[in-house]
């Protein structure tokens, strides 16, 4: 086929095209030019057969030209797929390494100290890496399975902390719904990066989930340290907005906004 072609037999093949659609045009300027005639019709005074193969030979033309052109356009569109596709596993692939750095800093240092406790967390962030790795890759998963490892994460972090950590979460969900993985955690994470990481007493994290009619609404909330806390759009938020983007384009709203010392934000999925 054409399109399977290197680009200089196609640039030939084109120019040849095109020289040959120009022929009739030609050959009627000529006819204008050298004779006296005000108007010259394609063809006038040629035998049948050859007029007819002239004109059976200029629609398979145009039919071989538009069906190039049908082709390109279908290479273009499958291009763009393509590269959308190659980012969002980009994006999905950047989830989850300042927690698990974090992670594997705190299981160094429990290693001598307390072995069942490494232990335990050891088993625990296998689980959630299993799931970042294998699950990750897919176009989308159960809102059931997000919801496990969501509170998988948040019993590793209770492991984690030596101090009392106020972590709610509330499931409401009519429907198991497809979503695309790993979308709360960049949330769930900044709330324990920003905030009980940096508060020595009082920190909380109120989060909930909801799924009903083709809708998925999902609310987190924490409090920070405003003397230290300087939040900006970090990688992770970033991340969100694109994939967000790309998957849920004018289908998702994300709201996120600071009063006093604290941080909220609301996502929202029409599926």
């Amino acid at each position: 086929m054409i399109y399977n072609l290197n680009r200089k037999t196609k640039v030939r093949i084109a120019i040849i095209a095109i020289t040959t659609a120009l022929i009739p045009i030609g050959i009627t300027f000529f006819e204008l030019i050298t004779t006296e005639k005000e108007s010259v019709v394609f063809l006038e005074n040629y035998p049948t057969p050859i007029s007819t193969l002239v004109l059976l030979y200029y629609i398979l033309l145009i039919i071989l030209g538009a069906a190039w052109f049908i082709t390109q356009i279908i290479s273009l569109f499958k291009l763009k797929n393509e590269k959308a596709k190659a980012e969002l596993q980009h994006l999905k692939s950047q989830v989850n390494p300042h927690f698990f750095f974090n992670t594997l800093n705190n299981l160094y240092g429990l290693v001598g100290k307390d072995v069942q406790k490494a232990q335990k967390l050891i088993l625990k962030l296998s689980e959630l890496m299993r799931y970042s790795i294998y699950q990750g890759e897919r176009e989308f998963v159960n809102l059931s399975e997000e919801v496990d490892y969501l509170t998988n994460y948040i019993e590793l972090h209770r492991m984690r902390y030596r101090k009392e950590i106020d972590v709610q979460f509330e499931i409401d969900m009519d429907e198991d719904h497809k979503i695309m993985p790993l979308l709360f955690i960049i949330l769930l994470e900044n709330a324990f990066k920003h905030g009980i990481e940096n508060l020595p007493t009082d920190a909380y994290i109120h989060l909930s989930i909801q799924s009903q009619n083709n809708e998925v609404f999902f609310e987190i909330e924490n409090n920070f340290d405003t003397l230290q806390e300087k939040r900006d759009q970090g990688i992770g938020l970033k991340n969100l907005k694109r994939r967000l983007e790309l998957m849920y384009p004018h289908n998702h709203t994300l709201t996120l906004s600071t009063e006093k010392n604290v941080y909220s934000a609301q996502l929202t999925l029409q599926l």
